[in-house]
């Protein structure tokens, strides 16, 4: 499913972001690397990693940056939402404080970024189904009131994690695609190797990681 660095045609830069202690970093790394680690640290600041996947015929670049949840480092990482075309705000379902500051999250993120991101709404850790505090039912409902796509996951067990990666990154390019047939002045900046047609003013003008909606 991967790609050698230099050959893709899309680059997505992908937030993660919710509460402290949720998964954020486990799930990035589960996704990434495929790895786990019991003794995750708190992320200070801002982490990336990069993976390749394959959506229809396009080889997709997905830049997954993980947010330190810790309020003390909130004004470090509120530049880095900037160029994001899709979001993934994480709860733990067997947290309820977690999934009640969801609103918060989703406002500094339309604070800054662009109002075009494709968000998803991910409550994490189903393998403690048993100390489960957030239904199922009500997170889904929230997230169809809201706009949001929706999964559940455990990083632990690999349950949907990328499930919910590729959906997010298809949704995007769907949406990236649909742009480009409705009109020919793109406002996407591609950094394939594709056709020199595919080179607009834009891309002089945005910083070489992302791809604008």
């Amino acid at each position: 499913m991967g790609s050698a660095e230099e050959d893709y045609n899309f680059v997505f830069k992908v937030v993660l972001i919710g509460e402290s202690g949720v998964g954020k970093t486990n799930l990035l790394s589960r996704f990434t690397r495929n790895e786990f680690n019991h003794d995750s640290r708190t992320t200070i600041g801002v982490e990336f990693s990069t993976r390749t996947i394959l959506v229809g015929d396009a080889v997709v670049k997905a830049q997954i940056w993980d947010t330190a949840g810790l309020e003390r480092y909130r004004a470090i990482t509120s530049a880095y939402y900037r160029g994001a075309v899709g979001a993934l705000v994480v709860f733990d379902i067997t947290k309820h404080q977690t999934y009640d500051v969801v609103d918060r999250w989703l406002k500094e993120l339309y604070d800054h970024a662009e109002a075009s991101i494709v968000v998803m709404l991910v409550g994490n850790k189903t393998d403690l189904a048993e100390a489960r505090e957030v239904p199922m039912e009500e997170a889904k409902m929230f997230a169809d009131n809201n706009g949001l796509l929706f999964v559940e996951t455990s990083a632990l067990d690999s349950t949907n994690v990328e499930q919910a990666f590729e959906t997010i990154l298809k949704e995007i390019f769907h949406k990236v695609q649909k742009q480009k047939q409705r009109s020919s002045q793109s406002n996407t900046v591609s950094l394939a190797s594709e056709s020199p047609a595919s080179t607009s003013p834009a891309q002089t003008e945005r910083r070489p990681c992302c791809i604008a909606l």
